[in-house]
């Protein structure tokens, strides 16, 4: 079965960090590329990285390039978002993606909220 678990979220200042981890299990995660998605209040869920298998490739939404990275850690069956220089509109529940098996497969999600 797989399962994907979120967990680093909180309340931090405008121009704050944080580091989403993403525990994984029931698949081989080390074969499988892994995404974060976030969905604000009202808002549909968008896209905001994604790593290949390796490590090796990355790609970021244009709202969150430069301020995010994404990388994993293939010995733990862990994926990372470090988030840098939060604003407000960073605000939003974060998500873990993966699609092993053809199946897409989805966390409960951890909040993240950027206020002052």
């Amino acid at each position: 079965q797989v399962q994907l678990v979120e967990s680093g979220g909180g309340l931090v200042q405008p121009g704050g960090s944080l580091r989403l981890s993403c525990a994984a299990s029931g698949f081989t995660f080390s074969s499988n590329g892994m995404s974060w998605y976030r969905q604000a209040p009202g808002k549909e869920r968008e896209f905001v990285a994604f790593i290949g298998s390796t490590g090796r490739s990355t790609n970021y939404a244009d709202n969150v390039k430069g301020r995010f990275t994404i990388s994993r850690d293939n010995a733990k069956n862990t994926v990372y978002l470090q988030m840098n220089t939060l604003k407000p509109e960073d605000t939003a529940v974060y998500y873990c993606y993966a699609a092993p098996f053809g199946f897409a497969s989805w966390g409960q999600g951890t909040q993240v909220t950027v206020s002052s």
